[in-house]
């Protein structure tokens, strides 16, 4: 149960949140340390004003914050995919199987990137694209935002020092202290050496980092050939099985013998640091037509 209940905190009540408002920063701020001219010049301009200071950081929760209004209601089922596994024993996300009806996640990333590049549509319907492929480029790295089990483990209850607790509180002070490294880390650090295989998706792949065509490479597939957000939900949902459901009792997560909250935290921050290069590449890709990172 153990990073199942991590991550719920991340999620709050019925999948409200992916990563939180911090979390979701962080992958915007990290990606804006890595975009390229052109990238740099849209987001710049596309976020220009007082409430986002052209910052993919800043902009990162709007998604989860509107979703909460009745106008966006729509939106709320597009920040997942429910995948019909059965965790520990088998994970695995299809896109056929998984993504049917009003959409899902990956549709989402392929629908707003599609239209983050239509110059017909108006910098608003632009800057609304952008907006939804920073927050969902953070939320695919999710692996409870890649999961059906138990509404993505909202089902499960989790204790701390004896009380009910969504864990919101236990997470972000720790995460938030080293987010500032992440950066780093990525650039010189541990990250360095493997931060050139996140941006590469599975031999047969749909897309094609250098040769972007937006209305056909990133239309969804659903005869589960795979683009690059399939590869990435389905790298999420692999810690499912791995760390997320392997857990022998609803311990209580902040008793003194615990330590899977310490073994939770490298794997968060790995998630948060690979998404935001991940969003960086992505829209490096489409307006300057290459990824232009290591």
């Amino acid at each position: 149960m153990k990073f199942s209940l991590i991550l719920i905190s991340l999620l709050s009540a019925v999948k409200t949140y992916g990563w939180g408002m911090k979390g979701h920063e962080a992958v915007g701020f990290i990606a804006m340390k890595f975009l390229a001219p052109e990238a740099s010049s849209f987001v710049e301009t596309s976020l220009s004003g007082p409430q986002y200071h052209s910052s993919l950081g800043l902009a990162a929760p709007w998604a989860d914050e509107v979703r909460r209004q009745k106008g966006y209601a729509w939106s709320a089922p597009l920040h997942f995919v429910d995948a019909e596994d059965q965790p520990p024993t088998e994970c695995s996300v299809n896109q056929k199987r998984d993504c049917a009806g009003n959409g899902c996640i990956l549709t989402a990333i392929a629908n707003y990137t599609s239209r983050v590049v239509d110059t017909s549509l108006s910098d608003s319907d632009r800057q609304e694209a952008l907006k939804f492929i920073d927050h969902f480029i953070g939320d695919i790295g999710q692996p409870l935002h890649v999961e059906g089990i138990e509404r993505g483990g909202n089902g499960i209850h989790v204790q701390c020092a004896g009380k009910k607790n969504n864990l919101h509180s236990l997470i972000f002070p720790a995460l938030r202290s080293k987010m500032p490294t992440l950066i780093e880390r990525i650039q010189t650090g541990e990250y360095q050496t493997s931060a050139s295989n996140w941006i590469v998706c599975e031999p047969g792949s749909n897309f094609h980092w250098e040769s972007v065509d937006a209305q056909t490479v990133l239309e969804p597939s659903l005869d589960d050939t795979l683009n690059c957000p399939l590869v990435w939900a389905k790298e999420s949902n692999a810690y499912d099985c791995s760390f997320v459901w392997t857990y022998d009792s609803y311990e209580d997560l902040c008793s003194d013998d615990n330590d899977y909250y310490s073994g939770a935290v490298p794997i968060i921050e790995l998630q948060i640091a690979k998404q935001g290069y991940r969003l960086a590449a992505w829209l490096n890709v489409l307006f300057d037509g290459k990824t232009n990172l290591p």
